[in-house]
Protein backbone atom coordinates (compact mmCIF):
# COMPACT_ATOMS: atom_id res chain seq x y z
CA UNK A 1 0.00 0.00 0.00
CA UNK A 2 1.17 3.70 -0.89
CA UNK A 3 2.05 5.42 2.03
CA UNK A 4 0.19 8.90 1.76
CA UNK A 5 2.87 10.61 4.20
CA UNK A 6 5.90 9.24 3.01
CA UNK A 7 6.64 12.19 0.95
CA UNK A 8 4.77 14.52 -0.94
CA UNK A 9 6.07 14.38 -4.60
CA UNK A 10 7.16 18.39 -5.54
CA UNK A 11 6.18 19.31 -8.82
CA UNK A 12 4.61 15.86 -10.33
CA UNK A 13 3.14 17.41 -13.08
CA UNK A 14 5.87 19.22 -14.18
CA UNK A 15 8.44 17.32 -13.82
CA UNK A 16 6.36 14.00 -15.19
CA UNK A 17 5.19 16.17 -18.21
CA UNK A 18 8.63 17.47 -18.70
CA UNK A 19 9.58 13.86 -19.70
CA UNK A 20 7.25 14.00 -23.05
CA UNK A 21 5.77 10.57 -22.62
CA UNK A 22 5.36 8.06 -24.99
CA UNK A 23 3.56 5.16 -24.42
CA UNK A 24 5.38 2.53 -24.95
CA UNK A 25 8.56 3.57 -23.52
CA UNK A 26 11.12 2.52 -20.78
CA UNK A 27 11.58 5.16 -17.94
CA UNK A 28 13.05 5.44 -14.98
CA UNK A 29 12.32 7.14 -11.75
CA UNK A 30 15.82 7.37 -10.10
CA UNK A 31 13.96 8.24 -6.78
CA UNK A 32 11.26 6.12 -5.58
CA UNK A 33 10.37 6.86 -2.30
CA UNK A 34 6.73 7.08 -2.01
CA UNK A 35 6.04 6.18 -5.31
CA UNK A 36 4.11 9.63 -5.95
CA UNK A 37 6.50 10.27 -9.18
CA UNK A 38 6.30 7.05 -9.90
CA UNK A 39 2.59 6.80 -10.29
CA UNK A 40 2.14 9.54 -12.51
CA UNK A 41 4.52 7.81 -15.17
CA UNK A 42 2.75 4.75 -15.05
CA UNK A 43 -0.71 6.53 -15.80
CA UNK A 44 0.54 8.12 -19.02
CA UNK A 45 2.47 4.53 -19.89
CA UNK A 46 0.54 2.25 -22.06
CA UNK A 47 0.48 -1.76 -21.88
CA UNK A 48 3.82 -2.44 -23.35
CA UNK A 49 5.10 0.78 -20.96
CA UNK A 50 7.94 0.12 -18.50
CA UNK A 51 8.88 2.01 -15.61
CA UNK A 52 12.24 1.07 -13.79
CA UNK A 53 12.62 2.77 -10.04
CA UNK A 54 15.17 2.78 -7.65
CA UNK A 55 15.75 3.47 -4.28
CA UNK A 56 18.58 2.47 -1.80
CA UNK A 57 16.50 2.99 1.42
CA UNK A 58 14.77 -0.57 2.71
CA UNK A 59 11.67 1.52 3.62
CA UNK A 60 10.89 2.85 0.32
CA UNK A 61 10.09 -0.87 -0.47
CA UNK A 62 6.57 -1.01 2.02
CA UNK A 63 5.34 1.78 -0.80
CA UNK A 64 5.56 -0.63 -4.36
CA UNK A 65 2.83 0.21 -6.45
CA UNK A 66 1.34 -3.68 -7.78
CA UNK A 67 1.79 -3.04 -11.27
CA UNK A 68 3.54 -5.39 -13.68
CA UNK A 69 5.32 -2.94 -16.16
CA UNK A 70 6.59 -1.58 -12.74
CA UNK A 71 10.56 -3.21 -11.82
CA UNK A 72 11.65 -2.01 -8.49
CA UNK A 73 15.89 -2.21 -7.54
CA UNK A 74 16.46 -1.38 -3.86
CA UNK A 75 19.78 0.21 -4.95
CA UNK A 76 21.43 3.52 -5.40
CA UNK A 77 21.12 5.04 -8.69
CA UNK A 78 24.92 5.26 -8.67
CA UNK A 79 24.39 1.85 -10.69
CA UNK A 80 21.82 3.01 -13.32
CA UNK A 81 23.67 1.51 -16.00
CA UNK A 82 24.71 -2.07 -13.96
CA UNK A 83 21.09 -2.88 -12.82
CA UNK A 84 19.66 -2.04 -16.33
CA UNK A 85 22.24 -4.67 -18.23
CA UNK A 86 21.50 -7.26 -15.59
CA UNK A 87 17.52 -6.37 -17.06
CA UNK A 88 19.02 -6.44 -20.50
CA UNK A 89 17.98 -2.65 -21.03
CA UNK A 90 20.44 -1.02 -23.04
CA UNK A 91 18.15 2.87 -24.17
CA UNK A 92 15.59 4.42 -21.63
CA UNK A 93 13.43 7.34 -23.08
CA UNK A 94 13.40 9.50 -19.67
CA UNK A 95 14.59 9.59 -16.42
CA UNK A 96 13.24 11.17 -13.50
CA UNK A 97 15.01 11.73 -10.07
CA UNK A 98 13.69 13.86 -7.60
CA UNK A 99 17.10 14.32 -5.49
CA UNK A 100 17.49 15.28 -1.22
CA UNK A 101 16.46 13.44 1.93
CA UNK A 102 12.36 12.91 1.56
CA UNK A 103 9.48 14.34 4.18
CA UNK A 104 9.70 10.44 5.44
CA UNK A 105 12.98 10.42 6.25
CA UNK A 106 13.44 13.65 8.14
CA UNK A 107 9.99 12.95 10.32
CA UNK A 108 11.05 9.56 11.18
CA UNK A 109 13.32 10.76 14.09
CA UNK A 110 15.23 7.19 15.20
CA UNK A 111 16.65 8.17 11.40
CA UNK A 112 18.78 11.16 12.80
CA UNK A 113 18.46 13.16 9.35
CA UNK A 114 16.32 16.40 11.83
CA UNK A 115 17.81 18.74 14.24
CA UNK A 116 14.05 18.70 15.87
CA UNK A 117 14.01 15.17 16.95
CA UNK A 118 16.76 13.46 19.59
CA UNK A 119 17.84 10.44 18.08
CA UNK A 120 21.56 8.63 16.84
CA UNK A 121 23.41 10.25 14.86
CA UNK A 122 22.75 8.26 11.40
CA UNK A 123 21.61 9.89 8.32
CA UNK A 124 22.03 6.60 6.53
CA UNK A 125 19.87 6.80 3.20
CA UNK A 126 20.61 3.58 2.60
CA UNK A 127 20.03 1.48 5.90
CA UNK A 128 23.09 -1.05 5.08
CA UNK A 129 25.81 1.33 4.19
CA UNK A 130 28.71 1.28 7.20
CA UNK A 131 28.98 5.21 7.21
CA UNK A 132 26.93 7.03 9.61
CA UNK A 133 27.03 10.64 11.19
CA UNK A 134 28.36 9.30 14.17
CA UNK A 135 31.32 8.09 12.56
CA UNK A 136 31.80 11.05 10.35
CA UNK A 137 31.56 13.41 14.25
CA UNK A 138 33.48 11.62 16.24
CA UNK A 139 36.23 9.98 13.56
CA UNK A 140 36.97 12.74 11.13
CA UNK A 141 39.88 14.63 11.20
CA UNK A 142 39.40 18.79 12.23
CA UNK A 143 40.50 19.21 8.68
CA UNK A 144 37.98 17.13 7.26
CA UNK A 145 35.07 18.31 9.45
CA UNK A 146 35.86 21.99 8.53
CA UNK A 147 36.06 21.17 4.63
CA UNK A 148 32.85 19.51 4.89
CA UNK A 149 31.46 22.15 6.55
CA UNK A 150 32.40 24.31 4.60
CA UNK A 151 32.07 22.76 1.18
CA UNK A 152 28.67 21.20 1.67
CA UNK A 153 26.96 23.81 4.15
CA UNK A 154 28.69 26.88 2.79
CA UNK A 155 29.05 27.74 6.59
CA UNK A 156 31.25 30.91 7.33
CA UNK A 157 31.84 29.89 10.63
CA UNK A 158 32.63 26.38 9.57
CA UNK A 159 36.13 26.08 11.35
CA UNK A 160 34.80 27.38 14.67
CA UNK A 161 31.82 24.57 14.27
CA UNK A 162 34.37 22.19 13.66
CA UNK A 163 36.67 23.35 16.80
CA UNK A 164 33.99 23.22 19.35
CA UNK A 165 32.94 19.42 18.15
CA UNK A 166 36.44 18.09 18.22
CA UNK A 167 36.57 19.82 21.41
CA UNK A 168 33.59 18.10 22.92
CA UNK A 169 34.52 14.76 21.70
CA UNK A 170 38.07 14.56 23.50
CA UNK A 171 35.48 14.45 26.67
CA UNK A 172 33.05 12.22 25.58
CA UNK A 173 31.59 10.88 22.54
CA UNK A 174 28.93 13.04 20.72
CA UNK A 175 25.98 10.15 20.09
CA UNK A 176 23.02 11.99 19.48
CA UNK A 177 21.38 15.09 17.58
CA UNK A 178 20.35 16.47 21.00
CA UNK A 179 24.25 16.33 22.16
CA UNK A 180 25.30 17.95 18.39
CA UNK A 181 23.20 20.61 18.72
CA UNK A 182 23.87 21.51 22.11
CA UNK A 183 27.38 22.16 20.98
CA UNK A 184 26.65 24.31 17.94
CA UNK A 185 23.63 26.36 19.83
CA UNK A 186 26.57 28.86 21.63
CA UNK A 187 27.87 29.65 18.38
CA UNK A 188 24.88 31.11 16.35
CA UNK A 189 22.66 33.49 17.18
CA UNK A 190 19.12 32.92 18.01
CA UNK A 191 17.75 34.34 14.78
CA UNK A 192 18.89 32.07 12.64
CA UNK A 193 19.47 28.84 14.61
CA UNK A 194 17.62 26.49 12.58
CA UNK A 195 18.85 27.79 9.17
CA UNK A 196 22.57 27.28 10.81
CA UNK A 197 21.13 24.00 12.05
CA UNK A 198 19.96 22.97 9.02
CA UNK A 199 23.15 23.65 7.12
CA UNK A 200 25.16 21.25 9.06
CA UNK A 201 23.08 18.35 9.47
CA UNK A 202 22.55 18.71 5.28
CA UNK A 203 26.72 18.86 5.44
CA UNK A 204 26.64 15.98 7.50
CA UNK A 205 23.76 14.08 5.40
CA UNK A 206 25.65 14.79 2.27
CA UNK A 207 28.70 13.32 3.54
CA UNK A 208 27.27 10.46 5.12
CA UNK A 209 25.57 9.45 1.17
CA UNK A 210 27.75 10.54 -1.32
CA UNK A 211 25.11 12.93 -2.11
CA UNK A 212 26.73 14.87 -4.79
CA UNK A 213 29.04 12.09 -6.60
CA UNK A 214 25.96 10.50 -6.69
CA UNK A 215 24.35 13.17 -8.67
CA UNK A 216 27.54 13.29 -11.22
CA UNK A 217 27.65 9.75 -11.62
CA UNK A 218 23.72 9.69 -12.76
CA UNK A 219 24.21 12.54 -14.69
CA UNK A 220 27.51 10.95 -16.70
CA UNK A 221 25.30 7.66 -17.25
CA UNK A 222 22.66 9.60 -18.37
CA UNK A 223 24.27 10.49 -21.75
CA UNK A 224 25.17 6.53 -22.61
CA UNK A 225 21.76 5.45 -21.40
CA UNK A 226 19.08 8.31 -23.35
CA UNK A 227 17.93 7.77 -27.09
CA UNK A 228 18.22 10.77 -28.96
CA UNK A 229 15.43 12.70 -27.60
CA UNK A 230 14.54 11.58 -24.47
CA UNK A 231 13.94 13.98 -21.86
CA UNK A 232 15.81 13.88 -18.06
CA UNK A 233 13.95 16.14 -15.64
CA UNK A 234 15.43 16.30 -11.90
CA UNK A 235 14.22 18.66 -8.88
CA UNK A 236 16.89 19.72 -6.91
CA UNK A 237 16.37 20.90 -3.35
CA UNK A 238 19.63 23.24 -2.52
CA UNK A 239 22.15 24.93 -4.66
CA UNK A 240 25.10 22.86 -4.57
CA UNK A 241 22.96 19.57 -6.15
CA UNK A 242 21.47 22.54 -8.96
CA UNK A 243 24.77 23.78 -9.90
CA UNK A 244 26.15 20.45 -10.79
CA UNK A 245 22.58 19.42 -12.87
CA UNK A 246 22.85 23.24 -14.66
CA UNK A 247 26.30 23.19 -15.32
CA UNK A 248 25.66 19.87 -16.96
CA UNK A 249 22.63 20.60 -18.70
CA UNK A 250 24.65 23.74 -20.41
CA UNK A 251 28.16 22.63 -21.03
CA UNK A 252 28.01 18.74 -20.17
CA UNK A 253 30.87 18.97 -17.93
CA UNK A 254 31.32 20.13 -14.05
CA UNK A 255 34.24 22.13 -14.69
CA UNK A 256 36.70 23.23 -17.08
CA UNK A 257 36.15 24.38 -20.53
CA UNK A 258 33.25 23.20 -23.14
CA UNK A 259 34.46 20.88 -25.03
CA UNK A 260 34.26 21.30 -29.26
CA UNK A 261 34.26 18.49 -31.86
CA UNK A 262 36.87 18.02 -34.53
CA UNK A 263 35.13 20.69 -37.08
CA UNK A 264 35.18 23.54 -33.89
CA UNK A 265 31.83 22.94 -32.57
CA UNK A 266 30.70 22.55 -28.93
CA UNK A 267 29.35 19.09 -28.61
CA UNK A 268 26.62 18.90 -25.92
CA UNK A 269 25.36 16.55 -25.16
CA UNK A 270 21.88 17.59 -23.64
CA UNK A 271 19.87 20.59 -25.30
CA UNK A 272 17.70 22.49 -22.63
CA UNK A 273 14.18 22.33 -23.09
CA UNK A 274 12.47 24.21 -20.18
CA UNK A 275 13.69 27.52 -18.42
CA UNK A 276 13.85 26.73 -14.44
CA UNK A 277 10.82 26.13 -13.29
CA UNK A 278 9.84 26.32 -9.43
CA UNK A 279 6.59 25.89 -7.19
CA UNK A 280 3.92 27.90 -7.45
CA UNK A 281 2.68 29.46 -3.90
CA UNK A 282 -0.29 27.46 -4.38
CA UNK A 283 1.88 23.95 -3.96
CA UNK A 284 4.47 26.02 -1.38
CA UNK A 285 0.68 26.41 0.83
CA UNK A 286 0.12 22.35 0.64
CA UNK A 287 4.08 21.94 1.17
CA UNK A 288 6.10 23.82 3.08
CA UNK A 289 9.33 21.83 2.18
CA UNK A 290 8.54 22.36 -1.77
CA UNK A 291 9.59 25.90 -1.42
CA UNK A 292 13.22 25.15 -2.27
CA UNK A 293 12.73 22.41 -4.78
CA UNK A 294 14.19 23.43 -8.66
CA UNK A 295 13.25 22.00 -11.29
CA UNK A 296 15.28 21.32 -14.75
CA UNK A 297 14.91 20.03 -18.02
CA UNK A 298 16.70 18.64 -20.41
CA UNK A 299 16.47 16.50 -23.82
CA UNK A 300 19.14 14.38 -25.49
CA UNK A 301 20.48 15.46 -28.69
Amino acid sequence: MISTNYHNPVLLAESVEGLNIIEDGIYVDATYGGGGHSREILSRLGEKGQLIAFDQDFDSKSNLIDDNRLLFINENFMYLKKFLKLNNISKLDGILADFGVSSYQIDKPERGFSYRFEADLDMRMDNNSSLTAYEIINKYTSEDLNKMFKNYGELNNARKITREIINNRAKNEIKTTTQLNEIIHPLIPNRISNKILSRVYQSIRIEVNNELEAIRSLLKQTVELLKVGGRISLISYHSLEDRIVKRFFKTGKFQGEIEKDIYGNYSLPYKIIEKLIVPNQTEINRNIRARSAKLRIAERV
